[in-house]
């Protein structure tokens, strides 16, 4: 498992179109869960659905929604599950929240729900965490984005 910290020259963070686009758009193939969320999207229906505990959607409706509103995230966190997984047993675990979980801050990293395969944390509109299973996902969006930082080196400082 690896994750990076993306906290440098941007004015503003999380916006998923970019990230998306550092991944070769791989989040198509997966099912989100987003929890803890804070952004203000102008689509009334996109803000009822991601304003309640929790909003669940296939990544080609989370790619839709992104392409149509390219929307700053404030908070939040965005869990990346197999399709195979059905809602039903996420939802018996905890929801990841982006704010107050420590396992972002020390080594080694963690996520926050055993199932997700990735996770990308909006935080504060001051920096993006990506955390990943799968080691060739993080190494991509790093060598497309050279300020970030890879997340363990980041926790010894």
């Amino acid at each position: 498992m690896k994750g990076v910290i993306l906290e440098k020259v941007e004015k503003y963070f999380t916006f998923l179109k970019e990230i998306f686009l550092c991944l070769n758009n791989i989040q198509k193939e997966y099912n989100w869960l987003i929890t803890a969320c804070e952004c203000y999207p102008e689509n009334r229906t996109y803000a009822e659905m991601l304003f309640k505990e929790y909003c669940w959607l296939s990544g080609e409706k989370l790619t839709e929604m992104i392409n149509e509103e390219n929307f700053q995230w404030i908070w939040g966190v965005l869990s990346a599950f197999p399709i195979n997984i059905s809602v039903e047993e996420i939802l018996k675990y905890q929801l990841p929240k982006a704010d107050g979980y420590s396992g972002f801050w020390k080594n080694p990293i963690s996520m926050q729900h055993p199932l997700a395969e990735i996770e990308i944390v909006a935080w504060d509109s001051s920096l993006t965490i990506l955390i990943s299973k799968n080691d060739t996902i993080v190494d991509e969006f790093k060598r497309r984005n050279p300020l970030s930082e890879d997340l363990e080196e980041y926790n010894k400082n």
